[in-house]
């Protein structure tokens, strides 16, 4: 299956597709990053991030999407921005009818690295081992973006099932598919992954 990863953000949203299937090689499909200017408007701001998504969507063609669930405990003017950027991701996706999966920065670390709290560097690494890159993708929005793919590739489970049945019945050109949009993941992320205007991590 292939699963297109968004790591919200107003500033950076990081964005990369990756396919294959648990327990088999995978294979980079697309990685960026979609850029706003600080100083602007947040609604133009919001605009350009869900214009950008949606040419990705038509590029990428995902069977499902995965986004990173907003999760910390302070610098609440970030995480309001990051929160805006992931709903905005959501809607795009869902308003094709492909399914939504939320993973946690704790649990997306865990399943790349085995550690939860894996920094970003470790990130990148397994990320560029895993895809079998030549270098590492940069910024490290790009590598999470491709980290919450993998994630959700090895981790999807019942949703993964869905998305390809709905993959299939496209595929085959028969009727609408049903709009569905899930949630996947817990509530127990530690540690954010996100950046802020300024470059500072977010974290809980």
């Amino acid at each position: 299956m292939r699963v297109m990863g968004v790591d919200p953000g107003l500033t950076r949203c990081g964005l990369g597709a990756v396919e294959g299937r648990a327990g088999a090689p995978l294979t980079l499909v697309k990685v960026g990053v979609a850029r706003t200017p600080a100083g602007h408007d947040i609604g133009a701001r919001l605009v350009a991030i869900e214009a950008e998504i949606e040419r990705w969507l038509d590029d990428v063609r995902p069977h499902a999407v995965a986004v990173e669930r907003v999760f910390s405990q302070s610098n609440l003017r970030t995480v309001m921005g990051t929160a805006q950027a992931s709903a905005v991701a959501i809607v795009c996706a869902s308003r094709r009818g492909l399914p939504v999966a939320l993973h946690t920065p704790s649990e997306v670390k865990a399943a790349i690295t085995g550690y939860g709290n894996a920094d970003k560097a470790q990130i990148g690494a397994m990320v560029t081992r895993l895809l079998r890159l030549p270098a590492m993708p940069k910024p490290a929005d790009a590598a999470d973006a491709l980290a919450l793919a993998i994630c959700h590739i090895w981790r999807g489970g019942p949703q993964n099932r869905l998305a390809e049945a709905i993959a299939k019945a496209r595929s085959r050109g028969g009727g609408p598919v049903p709009r569905i949009g899930a949630a996947h993941g817990d509530e127990t992320g530690q540690i954010h992954g996100s950046t802020d205007e300024t470059g500072e991590e977010v974290t809980g």
